[in-house]
């Protein structure tokens, strides 16, 4: 079923910048802007993990380089049944985490320098396990897919203004000047629209599968409490240069400041973390789960509220 659910939204994103192409540039319009989408979607299937990583100068880490981090994510992983993704650590202040990659095999985790140092180590792993459940539910191919061609979509109707009409009668717009101003504004309105409803919809089942690998619901609920707090107050300038992979992060990126915020690619923080709340009340959840290879998630012997509570100094890593 997902795998129907992708193919249709390629094709309905495809459908989409054809549209873009025909309303700037008339047929010789449409069909460039078709040969782009098929080229596009290709090199997106094997590639859009890279771009989306390199997008936000993300580095990869190891178990030498940042063990704990590390850990976490292997151990949950392993909980989950799924392969050992790579993992990532991006440098902003802003606490914010995502996944990428076209399957489980080829996956890839990303959690900010802000949030390692803002979150407690069961609040980590409560995000963590989110994001390897979008992995699990194969939901990254389809958001960075997503995120790729909404970006195009976005970028090919700022172009409209300069290149709207055409210069021949067959080639020439058939709406004229609408058509460019429909261009500008619906097209990417649009694929807005396909962003949001693609993160409303997963973000609750990732939420719920996620606070099933990690063990305790609260552990995200209080997670996604505090990253949504920060995230109001802490800019994230990479996201504000590249909104259309907003919908991708945990809790939305963007400040809210620009038009692509007019309408949010993220369900409501205070509505998943009630479900998390009920969750946690009707499966009877603990916050003391054992340590064993059955339930890896460690349980520190307090939960810190400033970080990672190691004593005064910040952990070794690439976030300290």
């Amino acid at each position: 079923m997902n795998i129907v659910r992708t193919a249709m939204l390629l094709a309905f994103m495809t459908a989409l910048f054809m549209g873009v192409g025909l309303l700037i540039g008339g047929k010789g319009g449409m069909m460039i802007a078709l040969v782009i989408a098929i080229a596009m979607n290709f090199f997106s299937y094997w590639n859009s993990d890279r771009m989306v990583l390199s997008m936000y100068g993300a580095k990869e880490v190891d178990e030498r380089s940042a063990p704990e981090y590390y850990g976490i994510v292997r151990d949950l992983a392993r909980r989950a049944g799924l392969p050992m993704p790579r993992v990532y650590v991006i440098d902003s202040e802003q606490p914010n985490a995502f996944a990428t990659g076209r399957n489980p095999q080829n996956a890839a985790v990303a959690a900010s320098t802000g949030l390692l140092r803002a979150l407690s180590y069961e609040e980590v792993a409560g995000v963590m396990a989110h994001e390897l459940a979008h992995v699990q539910n194969r939901d990254t191919l389809t958001m960075t897919l997503t995120a790729t061609i909404a970006g195009a979509i976005s970028m090919l109707a700022n172009f409209a203004l300069f290149f709207g009409g055409g210069n021949s009668r067959e080639n020439s717009n058939p709406l004229g000047f609408i058509g460019v101003l429909i261009a500008m504004v619906v097209a990417p309105f649009a694929a807005m629209l396909v962003q949001m409803a693609i993160s409303r919809t997963r973000e609750y089942s990732a939420d719920r599968r996620g606070a099933e690998i990690c063990g305790n619901p609260l552990w995200l609920a209080s997670a996604l409490r505090k990253i949504a707090l920060a995230a109001d107050r802490i800019p994230n300038a990479a996201a504000e240069h590249n909104p259309a992979t907003a919908h991708m992060f945990i809790i939305n990126p963007l400040s809210g400041e620009r038009m692509d915020n007019l309408f949010s690619t993220h369900p409501d923080t205070g509505n998943r973390i009630a479900a998390l709340e009920e969750m946690a009340r009707n499966t009877h959840a603990r916050s003391t789960a054992p340590v064993r290879a059955d339930n890896p998630v460690r349980k520190s012997r307090s939960v810190p509220t400033t970080g990672w509570g190691r004593g005064s100094k910040p952990p070794k890593g690439p976030w300290s």
